[in-house]
């Protein structure tokens, strides 16, 4: 009988539902829970006050993340307690185009992920929202295939986002679709501290 291979697969995380990042951090906790190291790298995510960004620092050395987006201007209050998001959508790239420095970021977050294989960094890799730079065309199906092949055979992949191509699902062990059946959102219920970000 063959062995099946325990560590080193691809893992997705997407469809149109919240939950996506989400899953991703909670696999990140229960790997640190056993002493992985995990390197979690947010794309076309630069806001500076999310809770996993907080939380980061005080899981070093295990868990390292970065971030490679926008920024936004409201960060320093939302951070503190002060504001709320404001849903203004400075900070995403969606409906405003992508401009030379979101596609800076994107490559400077693929130098990274490169890195980070290349030096076997960690023991699992997430690559969040990665989906939404292919669906936004800001990196090619096949750069995020290179991607795949070129991470250590023991190293676990995690790729996140809306919209994850059929080549990349083909690619993957494991796929997992995040559908809406129902969201605050829809009632006004505006992103919250602690839940959404």
């Amino acid at each position: 009988m063959q062995k099946t291979k325990e560590f080193g697969l691809v893992q997705v995380f997407t469809g149109a539902g919240k939950g996506k990042t989400t899953a991703s951090l909670g696999l990140a906790m229960r790997a640190i829970g056993h002493g992985f190291r995990v390197h979690m790298i947010q794309i076309m995510k630069g806001c500076g006050y999310s809770g996993e960004l907080a939380v980061a620092s005080k899981l070093w050395p295990l868990f390292t993340m970065s971030q490679f987006g926008r920024r936004c201007r409201h960060a320093a209050l939302i951070k503190q307690g002060y504001k709320k998001c404001q849903a203004c959508m400075e900070c995403f790239v969606k409906d405003n185009g992508a401009t030379a420095k979101d596609l800076d970021y994107v490559q400077l977050a693929v130098n990274e992920a490169e890195e980070f294989m290349k030096n076997k960094s960690c023991d699992i890799l997430i690559l969040d929202e990665i989906g939404n730079v292919l669906r936004y065309k800001m990196l090619t199906i096949g750069r995020v295939l290179d991607l795949i092949r070129e991470k250590p055979s023991d190293m676990e992949l995690i790729l996140t986002g809306r919209g994850m191509p059929a080549g990349i699902i083909d690619a993957a062990d494991m796929v997992t679709e995040m559908n809406e059946v129902k969201h605050p959102f829809n009632n006004g219920v505006g992103s919250r501290r602690g839940i959404e970000y």
